[in-house]
């Protein structure tokens, strides 16, 4: 028996429900499915997680395989259709956090003016910076913490808090203006 002769077995045993069929598909294709996932999401985690909802997806719906095409095949697409999903929501939850930032940058700016106070084009710079970076020099140059003590606030590792505040400082001093 050919492998697309087995392939076929497989799959209209799993149809007929079968799961040991089901799993032996799973087995032979999960790895094709998430070396591809990972080639097109670039992280692991992610391609770990599309890869099992995709065969979860697969599972439910063997019986809407056709069979025109390869078993793999329709993983592919499957995952595929899943990652532009996950996508397009990334993106959405993209624009809702900008869109939030913006509106609390907005509101900080007219509280300082009620204040009597000024929003300088460097605190401007600072906002821009990732709250990766942000949140450790702030900790650091305005709170006073050691980067021991951060580290133990945001569980990174002390050489990670260094880097973080000594890569964002670089980043404000390259965007400072002169």
């Amino acid at each position: 028996m050919n492998v697309g002769d087995d392939e076929k077995r497989l799959i209209q045993e799993a149809k007929s429900g079968k799961d040991e069929a089901f799993a032996t598909l799973f087995q032979r294709n999960y790895p094709f499915l998430y070396k591809y996932l990972i080639k097109l999401s670039l992280r692991p985690d992610v391609s770990e997680d599309l890869a099992q909802e995709t065969m979860l997806k697969a599972y439910v719906h063997i019986q809407s395989f056709k069979e025109e095409s390869k078993f793999s095949t329709w993983l592919i697409s499957i995952a595929s259709r899943l990652f532009l999903d996950l996508q397009r929501k990334e993106k959405r939850r993209r624009k809702i956090f900008e869109k939030a930032k913006a509106e609390a940058l907005r509101k900080m700016k007219w509280q300082l003016a009620m204040n009597g106070e000024r929003w300088t084009e460097n605190m401007e710079l600072f906002a821009e910076l990732e709250p990766e970076m942000r949140v450790p020099i702030l900790l650091k140059h305005y709170y006073g913490y050691t980067y021991a003590e951060i580290a133990i606030i945001l569980r990174l590792k002390e050489g990670t808090v260094k880097s973080r505040v000594h890569h964002g400082l670089k980043q404000l001093r390259k965007e400072w203006p002169t």
